[in-house]
């Protein structure tokens, strides 16, 4: 029994240790362990639930959107990537190579997927021919591995799961619509699922991804008051398109090339989601993903165990039916304190407490793992009730992240100004930017803070930059990144 109460208390607090309060959540709540390959992970079953749960429903959006999943090979060929010049430069660093297979060399080498762009570039060559073809809307559910020199689990890994769209248009017109559509579906979900708030913006030159015109993302702050860049979505342009040939006969007859997107998220999204609502008694999952949302403790002494029991099942089935994804804990070998502990450790929303006084009053009592708040309930409501509650907790967390975000967003004029609050304080600061890569360049240096992006819908509009104090084109998002 000590062994099993360390394992629930063992946690560093937040304040004294973010990186280490990080490590020993997602391990002592069993997310995931590490595998023998330096920076691989393996996603133990609560972990990958929680990615189920995600799959689920953003696949519900994409195909609403008209979008369908299909899968490509994980193998992308050298001359594919050399085809697209800003592409191939982008990745090479982090590019695994294959260049021996049973036992004999490879006449070319074949890279471990970082992305699909070049490999879907040119099947996209194959299958459009006409103006009728189009549009293309596709997804795919996909491993990939980009050989990171630093690792953390679920933030950044060698390999790391993700959904990357790629859709392919007549014109520019429908296709910046498809980037700005993925971009607002990115946003609603990571905010209406994960109750996670987002800046959603443009990236600057420098941070937009390798061969992409443009760039948009949504970026989330962590309790660190770091940014994690939770989604992007890219318009290309006709740079994959010239590069892989992928051409239409348009409606006038005449040969165009296709504008294309491409957009993913990761299981990034599953550490942001720890990091933003996790606290010194550990994790605090989402209702609408995590694995169990409601826990059902049975209360009691051993002469009336067995009737508390019953009835425990009777309204386990009862929320089983109405969708909730319920557990019971009947142990006898541990105390209901202790799974108390266990189970706020484990980030599930709702605690359903039932004892013998409860039968006898037709009540049950439900205990709410962000406000801690305990609601005494008629048994005949219980799923009314607990679906309230759910609702109640997504709306917390959020509010509360929210609110975080708020008291650590700060408004910079001068680049010592911004160096004083990323040494001094935590989080994101809001300054204005002249548009040079030199500027750019030298906040990262003295600060340590990237451009996250230039938020659609900035608090205020900078006037000056804080570099150079020439006018600013733009009001940006700084802030140290994982």
């Amino acid at each position: 029994m000590a062994k099993d109460k360390q394992f629930v208390t063992e946690i560093t607090p937040q304040g004294e240790d973010f990186s280490r309060w990080y490590i020993d959540v997602i391990k002592k709540a069993d997310l995931m362990d590490y595998s023998p390959v330096r920076g691989c992970i393996v996603f133990k079953p609560d972990g990958f639930e929680i990615w189920e749960h995600i799959q689920e429903e953003m696949n519900r959006r994409f195909k609403e959107t008209g979008h369908r999943n299909a899968y490509f090979p994980m193998f992308i060929p050298e001359s594919f990537f050399q085809k697209e010049k800003d592409h191939i430069e982008g990745f090479n660093p982090e590019l695994p190579w294959v260049t021996e297979a049973g036992g004999d060399k490879l006449e070319e080498r074949l890279a471990i997927r970082p992305t699909s762009e070049t490999m879907i570039g040119h099947m996209y060559s194959k299958w459009i021919q006409s103006y009728r073809d189009l549009p293309v809307l596709i997804n795919q559910w996909a491993n990939v591995v980009r050989w990171e020199k630093r690792t953390l689990p679920f933030i950044r890994t060698s390999e790391f799961l993700w959904q990357e769209g790629h859709t392919a248009h007549e014109n520019e017109t429908e296709a910046r619509e498809e980037t700005m559509q993925m971009l607002e579906i990115y946003r609603d979900f990571v905010e209406g699922y994960l109750a996670i708030p987002v800046i959603t913006g443009q990236k600057t030159p420098s941070e937009r991804f390798a061969g992409a015109v443009d760039t948009y993302s949504i970026e989330a702050m962590m309790k660190d008051g770091r940014a994690v860049q939770a989604g992007t979505s890219h318009y290309l342009g006709t740079k994959f398109a010239v590069a892989f040939e992928i051409q239409y006969l348009s409606r006038d007859n005449v040969l165009e090339y296709v504008h294309t997107t491409s957009w993913g998220t990761s299981t990034r999204l599953i550490g942001s989601m720890i990091m933003v609502h996790g606290d010194d008694r550990g994790l605090a999952l989402p209702p609408k993903v995590a694995p169990t949302q409601v826990i059902m403790i049975p209360i009691g002494p051993p002469k009336t165990r067995e009737a508390v029991i019953g009835r425990t099942d009777e309204l386990f089935k009862e929320l089983k039916q109405a969708g909730v994804r319920v557990r019971v804990d009947d142990r006898s070998d541990v105390t209901p304190g202790w799974k108390f502990n266990e189970y706020e450790m484990r980030g599930v929303p709702v605690r359903l407490e039932l004892g013998p006084r409860d039968m006898e009053n037709g009540v049950c009592v439900l205990v709410s793992r962000i406000s801690g708040e305990k609601k005494v309930i008629q048994q005949e409501n219980l799923v009314e009730e607990v679906q309230a509650m759910l609702e109640q907790v997504h709306n917390e967390m959020f509010e509360r992240a929210l609110k975080f975000r708020e008291d650590h967003f700060y408004s910079v004029d001068t680049l010592n100004e911004m160096k004083a609050s990323m040494e001094e304080k935590r989080g994101f600061a809001l300054a204005g930017w002249c548009g040079s890569e030199e500027c750019e360049s030298k906040v990262k240096e003295e600060t340590g803070a990237t451009s996250r992006n230039i938020p659609f819908n900035p608090a205020e509009t900078k006037q000056v930059c804080i570099c150079c104090g020439k006018p600013a084109e733009h009001t940006v998002v700084f802030a140290k990144a994982y």
